[in-house]
């Protein structure tokens, strides 16, 4: 594979448990998905919370805000508690303690204030999860195997959603929006029992941290900052596609709200196997790097399609959203690989947290700072802006710090 990995994999180790990692895998993308439940429902319950709990927008819309804010400040501290302490009992700790909070929030008649707090620290204990999870799959799955393993992982995010847009709302509507907030609770608890109860952590190397050297930082070295700020940059047109796409499709392709509702769920799923596919592809290259390389080419390019089809033809603009959607996530799962495969067993948790907190502040920012562009319609000057930043990621992605074993 890469260099980092050979040498990351020929150190020895303890010897191996018995364990099925597919079930380690499957637990894996359960956690991710229960986490996700969480952090991306909350926006489905906004007309709930207006209606049965009494906030006003801006309040409801602080309270959905408080759960990225808590995952942001938290996810390094996670992922060096998973590279110290074990992906077990740091996925089954925070998992759990959400769940508690979430049980809690759904229980009583509290203030904003209180929700907004509760929501926060549920949001920073679910962050346990993001590079735990990963970890503990890098740990079990060989680098010829990886890449389609994590991309297994990574369709927890459209799982998640898919969860949520199918029970939040009608749970909402029966029992309110709070007994609507008992269903991601019971996920993350019931997960983090069966987390605790069958994970098995992966052997840890007998020399280096585990016989007490301290191993020197990989960001010592430029490859981790360049990867990290070129998967940065990847976020901005996935997310340019997924937070205008709705509104572009109804204001300006005049489709029917439930249309470009049907659109997404069906973008959502062959985004899930566009990043399966992509894990594929760098297992039979042995590369993440190149694939993610070529994908930020075939990014820039869809999102100037995107913009030519809004000056030109609208069923080209359709097309040409359908392959944005899918193109601009393909990438996650190889940068999440390739900064826990460079950074090497005793800093990956760390890089995975650094590669996260990269990617979601990148995704904060562009819905309000490309909302400025857009303006009233100026759709096309947007998806041209968004083709900037994966053109610019092409030249940072370190593809040299891979080398051929």
């Amino acid at each position: 594979m890469v260099a980092t990995v050979s040498q990351v994999e020929s150190v020895r180790v303890r010897e191996k448990p018995r364990v099925n990692r597919w079930l380690v895998l499957a637990l894996g993308l359960a956690a991710q998905t229960a986490s996700c439940t969480f952090l991306y429902g909350l926006p489905f319950l906004v007309p709930a919370m207006r209606e049965t709990a009494g906030l006003g927008l801006a309040e409801a819309g602080t309270v959905v805000a408080a759960p990225s804010v808590g995952l942001l400040l938290t996810l390094i501290a996670w992922g060096a508690a998973a590279d110290r302490y074990g992906e077990r009992l740091i996925m089954a700790l925070g998992l759990g303690a959400s769940g508690l909070l979430l049980v809690f929030a759904a229980l009583g008649n509290h203030s904003v204030g209180l929700l907004f707090g509760l929501f926060l620290a549920a949001g920073a204990c679910s962050a346990s999860v993001n590079a735990a999870s990963g970890r503990v799959v890098m740990g079990w799955f060989a680098a010829a195997e990886r890449g389609v393993a994590m991309g297994i992982r990574q369709t927890a995010q459209p799982l998640g959603v898919g969860v949520a847009a199918l029970g939040l709302p009608p749970l909402a509507g029966h029992w309110g929006f709070r007994a609507a907030m008992l269903l991601p609770a019971v996920l993350a608890l019931g997960v983090a029992v069966l987390v605790a109860w069958l994970v098995v952590d992966p052997p840890r190397p007998a020399t280096g941290a585990g016989a007490g050297e301290k191993p020197p930082s990989p960001y010592r070295k430029p490859a981790l900052w360049r990867l990290h700020g070129a998967s940065a940059l990847l976020v901005v047109p996935q997310f340019a596609v997924s937070a205008f796409a709705p509104v572009y499709l109804v204001s300006v392709q005049h489709w029917s709200a439930l249309s470009a509702g049907w659109f997404l769920a069906v973008v959502q799923v062959l985004g899930a196997l566009g990043r399966l596919a992509s894990g594929y592809w760098s297992d039979r290259v042995g590369s993440r790097l190149r694939p993610m390389r070529q994908l930020a080419v075939a990014s820039a390019a869809a999102m100037l399609l995107v913009a030519f089809g809004d000056v030109t033809w609208p069923w080209l603009a359709a097309l040409a959203l359908v392959l944005a959607a899918v193109i601009t996530v393909s990438d996650n799962g190889l940068g999440f690989t390739a900064s826990a495969e460079l950074a090497g067993v005793a800093w990956s948790g760390r890089a995975m947290g650094a590669q996260n907190t990269a990617q979601n502040l990148a995704s904060a920012l562009t819905p309000p700072l490309l909302g400025l562009v857009i303006g009233d319609a100026r759709y096309a000057l947007a998806y041209c802006v968004a083709a900037v930043f994966p053109a610019l990621a092409i030249t940072l992605v370190p593809t040299r710090a891979e080398h051929p074993a």
